[in-house]
This record gives C-alpha cells, sequence and structure tokens, in this order.
C-alpha cells in the first residue's frame, strides 16, 4: 500500500531536502510558502501537494495548469484576509487604527497589500507587526495597545494557528477585539472569523493526493480552491472585552457562538 513520505509544516521546511531524497516518487505534502518553496528547491520531480496561498504567493502558474511539480489547494489568503478587515470595521465601527498580526516568514505582500487597499477605503491606519517568534507575540500585543490599536486582524497563519490560545489570552489581557480566519480560532478566542473550513481543505489536499499516487502529474493537475465560507461570531468573547455585536452582523454570521 502507497502512503506518503511526510507533511511538513512551517518550521520543518529545512528538513525537506532530506526527506526528498527518500521519497521515492511519493506524493510530498507540504504546508506554507517556506515549506513549499523548500520542496520545490529539493526536486523538480517529485509531485508536491501544496496548501497555502499558491497563485499570490507565486508557487504554481496559474490554477488550471500549475506547472512544475506542484498543485494543491490555492488558500484566497489575500482576499480573505481583506474581507476580515470589513467585518472587524463592522463589529468595531468607530475604530481609526487596526493592528496587522503577520508572521515574517509566511508574509506575502499581496496579502498585505490587499489588507491595506482595504484599509484606505475605510479610512483605518494600520499597524503592523510581523512576528518572527512565538515569543514575539506578546510583545506585539503589547505595542499594539501601546500604539492606540483599537482590533486585531490576524492575518492568514498556520502559525499563529498553532498559537491560538496565547492569542485568546493576549486578546482579553490587552481588550483587543481579534478577527480570525478558521472557526476554530473563533471557537476559542477570536470575537469573529471569516473563512473556509479547515475539512474542506483536508478533503482536496487528500483527493490531489490520491491522484498522484495513481500517476496524475501534478503540473497538469488542476489546483483547487475553497467555496465556502463562514462566519462566525464568538458573542461570548466579544461580552468579555467589552463589546457588543451589531445586530445586522450578527444577523448575517452562520453561527454565533454565547
Amino acid at each position: 500500500m502507497k502512503r506518503l513520505v511526510a507533511a511538513f509544516g512551517l518550521w520543518l521546511c529545512f528538513a525537506v531536502p532530506a526527506f526528498a531524497q527518500k521519497a521515492d516518487n511519493l506524493p510530498i505534502v507540504a504546508l506554507g510558502p517556506p515549506a513549499i518553496r523548500a520542496a520545490q528547491q529539493a526536486t523538480s520531480t517529485i509531485p508536491i501537494v501544496a496548501n497555502a496561498d499558491l497563485l499570490a504567493s507565486g508557487l504554481i502558474a496559474s490554477l488550471a495548469r500549475p506547472g512544475g511539480n506542484t498543485t494543491g489547494v490555492s488558500m484566497l489568503s489575500s482576499e480573505l484576509d481583506a474581507k476580515r478587515l470589513e467585518i472587524l470595521k463592522e463589529i468595531v465601527p468607530s475604530g481609526r487604527r487596526f493592528a496587522l498580526l503577520n508572521v515574517a516568514a509566511t508574509k506575502v505582500s499581496a496579502q498585505v497589500q490587499a489588507v491595506a487597499y482595504v484599509a484606505q477605503q475605510l479610512g483605518i491606519e494600520l499597524q503592523t507587526v510581523d512576528i518572527r517568534d512565538p515569543a514575539d507575540l506578546a510583545p506585539a500585543f503589547a505595542s499594539f495597545r501601546a500604539g492606540g490599536g483599537e482590533a486585531i486582524n490576524v492575518l492568514s497563519s498556520p502559525v499563529l494557528f498553532g498559537l491560538r490560545a496565547e492569542l485568546g489570552r493576549l486578546s482579553l489581557t490587552h481588550r483587543l477585539p481579534a478577527i480570525c480566519e478558521w472557526r476554530e480560532m473563533a471557537e476559542a478566542v477570536c470575537v469573529a472569523s471569516y473563512g473556509y473550513r479547515q475539512s474542506e481543505g483536508w478533503a482536496m489536499l487528500a483527493v490531489l493526493t490520491d491522484k498522484m499516487l495513481k500517476g496524475a502529474r501534478p503540473g497538469e493537475t488542476p489546483a483547487q480552491q475553497p467555496t465556502k465560507f463562514e462566519l462566525v461570531i464568538n458573542r461570548k468573547v466579544a461580552r468579555t472585552i467589552g463589546i457588543e455585536i451589531p445586530q445586522l452582523l450578527l444577523a448575517r454570521a452562520d453561527e454565533v457562538i454565547e
């Protein structure tokens, strides 16, 4: 029975070349731009099934024909990060200075540009902090608060998803409402989330990986994109921080956590 050699997360990209040498043409599943780029540099023949904002990051040529040895799930992070800023403005309508939390290693200029454009349209001043290590998170929140930040847009990042418990603690400590990508983050820490269900992304990755195992060529196998997005509001967190979610936004939510 065939199986994958490995799945690579953000902080494991240094190990990709060594694993690629042992892959024996079995698919590599790479998560996040650093791991994907490391895999692409390590091999031009072994199929790579990737999960990131593949188009915005320049990791594939197009959705229909990705090219090279990479296909996968392109996450629409730039569009969704910008949309979340619009929702955050609805949550804090009087806000004029919002924070943008990102991870330096996964930073994509298209994401930041998309958010900056929407911020300009909404009359919002952005304070951007790129963390390089989990230890940077607490100082980032202190910097947000000291700089007059009124709310935080947490950009799409597997690292920040992994740090969601600490994000929640700091959000409550500093009384800064945060909007995040995945519902799991809204369930635990964020005032709201807007994005696709992770289960949908994993399912698409599984289908593409199965195709690679059956001999499909990654460069000729169309990359996929999520098609279903949901808005989750955590009213309990909002009340703890001291804000009230507008009724119109509550009415649009796919789920409200009381």
